[in-house]
């Protein structure tokens, strides 16, 4: 089938590749000329793992091409998926301009029936926005109501981890289709069962409902991974409290099968681009539905207050003032293997020792080049701040001159660090750990002070010393 793809973002370039792995004929379009350039000339402007290896063998095989050119796109496909982004609006709702604009660039030029599948994550309604664009752009073409110009939109939210999103898409565990029961929704729902026939061979695994469900299942879903995160915050901070080890609890309560492991980490809060901006986005939802969503508003609430807790830490055993602190920190993106920092935890972290006077020395295995970006842009009124943030090049170099490490993305490399080297060169054998990567009683038995989320407090064998004086 031939399948165009509006935007190449994280849904959109995955959803292109994987398509054209299994087949289909498929064509990238952005507005963006800078992301078709990288991606004409082998590259990807997005770190996920396996990706560039699929654009490689698609585009060797003719299965893919990449541009700007809009009427060239819409000509192609059969099926348009609209996966541009929708970044929140100041009140917390998703922006749908870009949407909307991919959905009147359809109506300016399509020619003959097409399927529009909202892939993006976008609010319930937004179906019904999108026709109103297209039907609003074929009236100016003196073309409404044409048999010939005939559309349906569907619904295919998107269930994709970021790091694991080819995995995902091509090992999926449901396929959400929303479409309406008009003749032209039954043929679209009859179009996208072909595209994703090659998925459901072994058993069926789409899930047919209306529209508006399938808008909901999206937000729905990722509102119940994000309440999940931010219950086990939580019940971190009360374990800290009461002395009860988050790790054993976890078990404990994973092991109910109504309950299960998945999402049950405590640590230093959620980021990405998906879980801050669907929970804000559904809070906003029952906003202007009269309707408030209570439990929402606390994982919010309770996320945004679980960003604080590792500064919480660093303070109340070094105190306010970081002034002559330096401190190494181990992780930037929201999570790894990507290099996405969008409301990912190091950033608050990270700004709130440098307005405390620390300097900071950073590494991620990726995200290097997005966080210099990105920080550029946070501390833009902050010439001095900035001035103290160093990223470097190894894990190990973070630690030349630091007090103490803090580790904030739980990366592989970050797993099973030289210890010895560590508490050697750092001027305190002092850690603080967002993501419980390590025990305390071992780091105790290394004689390094080791302060961990929701986990008791394992006294060093050999005390630090302060080389600075500080009690």
């Amino acid at each position: 089938m031939k399948i165009t793809i509006i935007g190449t973002g994280y849904v959109g370039l995955v959803t292109g590749a994987c398509l054209a792995e299994i087949g289909h004929d498929v064509f990238c379009l952005d507005v963006d000329p800078r992301k078709i350039d990288i991606l004409n000339n082998g590259g990807v402007p997005i770190h996920e793992p396996g990706l560039q290896e699929v654009i490689a063998r698609t585009r060797s095989a003719h299965r893919i091409r990449f541009s700007t050119d809009i009427a060239a796109g819409v000509a192609h496909g059969d099926v348009q998926f609209i996966a541009v982004g929708t970044p929140p609006d100041e009140d917390g709702s998703a922006d749908l301009q870009y949407v909307l604009e991919a959905a009147r660039n359809i109506g300016r030029t399509m020619d003959g029936f097409k399927v529009i599948v909202d892939k993006s994550t976008v609010p319930v309604g937004t179906a019904q926005r999108v026709r109103a664009a297209v039907e609003e752009e074929l009236a100016k073409r003196g073309l409404a109501g044409s048999d010939e110009h005939g559309f349906s939109v569907v619904s295919n939210p998107e269930f994709l981890k970021e790091g694991a999103a080819v995995d995902d898409f091509m090992r999926p565990d449901r396929i959400v289709l929303g479409s309406d029961e008009d003749e032209a929704g039954l043929r679209a729902r009859e179009l996208m069962k072909r595209l994703y026939a090659p998925f459901n061979r072994n058993h069926e695994r789409t899930l047919y409902m209306d529209v508006r469900s399938a808008e909901f299942t999206k937000y729905a879903a990722n509102a119940m991974l994000a309440t999940r995160i931010s219950f086990m915050n939580e019940m971190a901070n009360l374990a800290d409290r009461v002395g009860a080890d988050i790790e054993a609890v976890r078990r404990g309560i994973g092991s109910d099968p109504r309950i299960g492991y998945h999402f049950l980490y405590a640590g230093a809060g959620y980021g990405g681009s998906c879980f801050p901006k669907d929970v804000q986005a559904l809070i906003r939802t029952a906003s202007e539905s009269g309707h408030n969503l209570r439990i929402l508003e606390a994982v919010e609430e309770v996320n945004d207050r679980q960003k604080d807790v590792l500064v919480r830490k660093i303070t109340a055993h070094l105190g306010e003032d970081l002034g002559e602190r330096t401190f190494a920190v181990w992780g930037l993106a929201f999570k790894p293997n990507t290099d996405d920092m969008r409301e990912a935890p190091s950033r608050r972290l990270i700004a709130e020792l440098l307005r405390r006077g620390a300097k900071v020395r950073a590494y991620d295995p990726v995200a290097i080049d997005e966080a210099r970006r990105v920080f550029a842009i946070d501390l833009h009124d902050e010439a001095e701040q900035l001035a103290r943030l160093t990223f470097t090049k190894t894990q190990n170099d973070t630690l030349n001159g630091a007090d103490a490490l803090v580790v904030v993305t739980e990366w592989k490399a970050f797993k099973s660090p030289d210890f010895v080297h560590l508490k050697s060169v750092l001027k305190l054998p002092l850690i603080f750990d967002g993501r419980n990567l390590y025990e305390p009683e071992a780091m105790a038995e290394l004689g390094i002070d080791y302060h961990s989320i929701g986990r008791p407090y394992a006294q060093p064998s050999q005390p630090p010393v302060d080389p600075s004086g500080h009690a």
